[in-house]
C-alpha cells in the first residue's frame, strides 16, 4: 500500500507556505514501511529555499528513502501530531485505524515548526483561525471529556473537537492543549487535569521562573483563572506576529538529532552527552548553545525532572541558522527514591544517574572545563536550594502544593559519591 502527499514550507521571514517537496509512505505486504522524499526542482531553485532540517534531508535532488520511525523521517515525524494532539484526532478521524500519513494529513494547519502537508500540489493559504482566551472554560471541558474517555460535551461534539483541533504540537507532551490567540500573539494552553496531584499549572510556569533565574533561556508565560481551573499560556517561540500574518520558524527535536526513536529499543542513543555533539555540529553558536544545554541538564537534575525525553528539547530556526530553542516542559516529579533518580537521558559515565559526580564526568563534551562545571552546578544548586520554595509562591503555588513538590528539589542522592561506593 502506498499513499503520498505534499509537503509545504513557511520560508524565514514570509507568512505564505510554499510547495517544497513530495513525500510517499509505502507498506509493504509484511507490514514493513518505507517513506521516500525528494525535494521539488522549483523550490530547489528558488534562492530563499532551505533545508528541512540540517542532519537529514538536506537540500539536494537526491531521493531521500526511510524504514526508521515508521518510514517517516524526522523532521517531518516532528511535525506530526504528539500524543495529546493524535488522542484529539482519534476522537475526529472517521477511520477505525489510523496510519502515520494520516496523522500528518489530519493535523492541524498550525503544527509546530514550518512544515505542512496535503493532496494538492499548491498550498492552501493560513487558516488564521485560533482559539481566543475566551474560549479556555470551553475547550477545558472538551480536554476534560477526552482525558476520561467521555462523549463529548454541547450538542455539536465534532464541531468541538475540530475547535480543539487548533492545538500546539509541541515537541513533547502528553497534557492536553490548544492554541489560544490574542493580541500579542500566539500561546499555547495548557490545561490541568482533573487527577493532577497538583496544580500543574502553577507548579510549570513556577519552574519556568526558577529555570529563568537560573540562567536558562524560556519563554514568557501566564495564568489564565477560567471557572475555578487554572490555564497556563506558554508563548509560542516558532512563531512571530507580523502585518501578514504569523511567520514560521523551523524546529525539529532532540529526537531528531539524535538520529533516535521514542521507544525503549532506542534508549542506548538518548543522551545530553552526544545531544551536545550534535548541537555543536549545527549550532550557529555551538559554544553558547552546548553551555545552555548544560545548565538544563543541571536544572532538571536538581528538581528530579525525570520527563526530560528527547522530544522536550529541540533545534530552531528563525531564519537560515539552527540554534537551541527556548527550554519548555520543565515540571519536577517526587519519585520515591532519596539515593537514586535517573533522568530521561544518559549524564555522564553513570548513565542517567542525576547525580552531580555524574554530570561532572563529561563536562568538557559541553565546551566546559571541569572546574567551570562545577562553579555552575553549586551556583544553580544553592540557588535552587534556597530559592526554590520563594519562587513558588511568589507564582502562586499553594503551601499545600509546595510540601507535595518539595522532595523534588535537590534530593540526598544527588551529592552520592558514586567513585567512593566503587572502592
Amino acid at each position: 500500500m502506498t499513499s503520498s502527499c505534499f509537503v509545504y514550507v513557511t520560508l524565514p521571514g514570509k507568512t505564505q507556505p510554499v510547495t517544497a517537496g513530495r513525500f510517499e509512505l509505502t507498506t509493504s505486504r509484511s507490514g514493513v514501511p518505507l517513506g521516500r522524499f525528494v525535494y521539488g526542482r522549483a523550490y530547489l531553485e528558488n534562492p530563499d529555499a532551505v533545508e528541512f532540517d540540517p542532519i537529514e534531508l538536506k537540500l539536494s535532488s537526491n531521493t531521500y528513502e526511510t524504514a526508521s520511525l515508521k518510514g517517516v523521517f524526522g523532521a517531518l515525524r516532528d511535525a506530526s501530531p504528539d500524543y495529546w494532539g493524535r488522542r484529539v484526532i482519534e476522537r475526529n478521524a472517521g477511520k477505525p485505524q489510523l496510519d502515520e500519513m494520516d496523522y500528518l494529513l489530519f493535523s492541524p494547519d498550525d503544527r509546530a515548526g514550518a512544515l505542512g502537508f496535503g493532496l494538492n500540489k499548491d498550498p492552501p493559504a493560513p487558516l488564521r483561525k485560533f482559539n481566543q482566551t475566551l474560549d479556555l472554560e470551553k475547550l477545558q471541558k472538551i480536554a476534560d471529556s477526552i482525558v476520561a474517555d467521555e462523549d463529548l460535551p454541547f450538542q455539536s461534539n465534532l464541531k468541538q473537537v475540530e475547535e480543539l483541533l487548533l492545538i500546539g504540537t509541541s515537541m513533547g507532551g502528553a497534557r492536553p492543549k490548544a492554541v489560544i490567540e490574542d493580541k500579542n500573539g500566539l500561546w499555547i494552553a495548557k490545561f490541568n487535569r482533573i487527577d493532577d496531584n497538583w496544580n500543574h499549572a502553577r507548579v510549570e510556569r513556577a519552574m519556568l521562573f526558577l529555570a529563568r533565574s537560573c540562567g536558562i533561556n524560556t519563554e514568557e508565560s501566564r495564568i489564565v483563572s477560567i471557572g475555578g481551573r487554572d490555564v497556563l499560556l506558554v508563548k509560542r517561540f516558532d512563531r512571530e506576529k507580523k502585518a501578514g500574518g504569523y511567520t514560521r520558524s523551523r524546529m525539529v527535536s532532540g529526537l531528531t538529532l539524535l538520529r533516535a526513536e521514542d521507544t525503549h529499543l532506542s534508549r542506548d542513543k538518548w543522551s545530553y552527552i552526544i545531544l551536545a555533539e550534535e548541537l555543536r555540529r549545527v549550532s550557529s553558536r555551538p559554544k553558547e548553545d552546548a553551555a545552555e544545554l548544560f545548565l538544563r541538564m543541571c536544572f532538571n537534575a536538581l528538581i528530579s525532572n525525570t520527563d526530560d525525553h528527547p522530544r522536550n528539547h529541540a533545534v530552531l530556526a528563525k531564519n537560515r541558522e539552527w540554534r537551541l530553542s527556548p527550554a519548555y516542559d520543565l515540571t519536577p516529579s517526587t519519585p520515591v527514591s532519596v539515593e537514586r533518580r535517573d533522568l530521561a537521558l544518559a549524564v555522564g559515565d553513570a548513565g542517567r544517574f542525576a547525580n552531580a559526580e555524574n554530570i561532572f564526568s563529561q563536562s568538557v563534551r559541553f565546551l566546559l572545563e571541569k572546574e567551570e562545571a562545577q562553579a555552575i552546578l553549586k551556583k544553580m544548586e544553592n540557588q535552587i536550594k534556597c530559592d526554590w520554595y520563594k519562587i513558588a509562591r511568589g507564582a502562586g503555588v499553594s503551601e499545600r502544593d509546595c510540601e507535595k513538590i518539595a522532595g523534588a528539589f535537590v534530593y540526598p542522592g544527588f551529592r552520592y559519591q558514586i567513585s567512593a561506593q566503587r572502592r
